[in-house]
């Protein structure tokens, strides 16, 4: 894990070739570093962005950055898949591992960067709602960033209906109501049972969120003594031979902003955890 930066001094030389020098990695690997989103530039204004061409044209006054870690920049993910297609904005499954958001070190294991390059036709893909690296499910992406500020606007009026379902250790009540604040803040979720498995000692629940607290649902099952199988920050070691987190997004519904339409989108049962423990999810 390195970084390096430099100053443009003479436009004589690609940023490629100045990060090479600087760096002492070769001009492919500062190239494959570009297009994984690893490079910066700032601007003579003090703004940052990420540099993804190597012919791109520079100014003297600007400066490089290289923020490089071999261990980021081979990462690889599973597909994201399209659910829907409106226009101005898609519903895609996010699988286990893809990011929402990207770091100075790369971004290209992001559903947004995944979709920009694989998806047909090409288009701008915004990050609307978020979701963690280890869970799984819907995800709305806007491709036009008046889409982004209209849906964003939705989740942070919480006018956008979210339901979760969870694989957690134990006999889930039918139902619980749990509000125990999160770091300081109000935090509301809801449960219910959906079904019981006496053989493996699991339970399958539905999850409805009025906050979006960090971690909320992870935390709220956890404390009430019902941690999801494959958590590791707040599960429990028995059931650490599971290697993925069993929490879903399954349902997203709300009034379209940009057209008034009733929208509703589900999970099919193929995406939802299940009480079989050979099943990695």
């Amino acid at each position: 894990m390195s970084e390096f930066h430099v100053e443009v001094s003479h436009t004589a030389q690609s940023a490629a070739q100045l990060l090479a020098l600087s760096s002492g990695l070769s001009i492919q690997q500062i190239k494959q570093a570009m297009k994984k989103g690893a490079v910066w530039v700032t601007s003579t204004q003090g703004s940052s962005k990420r540099l993804r061409r190597a012919d791109k044209t520079l100014e003297i006054g600007q400066s490089l950055h290289l923020y490089h870690d071999d261990k980021v920049l081979s990462e690889s993910v599973e597909p994201a898949v399209l659910m829907h297609d409106e226009e101005d904005y898609s519903v895609w499954y996010k699988p286990y591992g893809m990011l929402s958001q990207g770091s100075k070190w790369g971004d290209h294991c992001t559903i947004n960067r995944w979709i920009e390059l694989n998806h047909t036709p090409q288009r701008p893909a915004f990050i609307v709602n978020r979701l963690d690296r280890a869970a799984q499910g819907l995800m709305l992406i806007a491709h036009t960033k008046a889409a982004a500020k209209r849906l964003s606007g939705l989740f942070e009026e919480r006018k956008i209906y979210k339901v979760y379902t969870a694989k957690v250790a134990g006999h889930f009540p039918n139902d619980l109501v749990i509000d125990q604040p999160i770091n300081g803040k109000q935090a509301h979720s809801y449960a219910r049972l959906l079904s019981y498995d006496s053989k493996t000692k699991t339970s399958l629940v539905s999850i409805d969120i009025a906050t979006g607290r960090k971690h909320q649902i992870r935390k709220h099952l956890s404390g009430a003594g019902f941690p999801i199988i494959g958590d590791r920050l707040y599960g429990m070691e028995d059931h650490q031979e599971i290697q993925n987190l069993c929490l879903v997004s399954t349902h997203l519904a709300f009034r379209c902003p940009l057209n008034g339409a009733d929208r509703n989108y589900r999970l099919s049962g193929d995406y939802l955890p299940k009480h079989n423990t050979s099943a990695n999810l």
